[in-house]
């Protein structure tokens, strides 16, 4: 360890000002990557666009259908007012799903 005498007026032995503090990361040395078992993040994977599906879909899809088709429940037999309230719970079923999904898949891979 380096005392406080080490340091003259100006800085320090070597000339910095920062108290010769250097945040080294664990696993890494100057000018190594880090020895971790990880692979490098190289895009979105499944579970990235699963959600961006799902997303897309519930605020595009859904919201666009009950805008262009407001009827187009009626074709499963729901009446216009039941739409309304039909429509909306599958972007509610969805998001749940896939927020549950994500999180037993984020748990499993610990």
């Amino acid at each position: 360890m380096r005392s406080e005498t080490d340091a003259d007026a100006n800085g320090t032995a070597d000339g910095t000002t920062d108290g010769g503090y250097v945040h080294v990361p664990d696993g890494e040395s100057d000018g190594e990557s880090p020895a971790s078992g990880e692979p490098e993040a190289d895009g979105f994977g499944r579970k990235g666009w699963a959600l961006t599906a799902v997303l897309f879909t519930c605020v595009l899809v859904i919201p666009g259908v009950i805008y262009v088709y407001p009827y187009a429940a009626g074709w499963f037999g729901l009446p216009f007012f039941a739409t309304y309230l039909a429509l909306p719970f599958v972007p509610a079923v969805l998001l749940g799903l896939v927020a549950v999904w994500s999180m037993t898949a984020a748990v499993r891979d610990r």
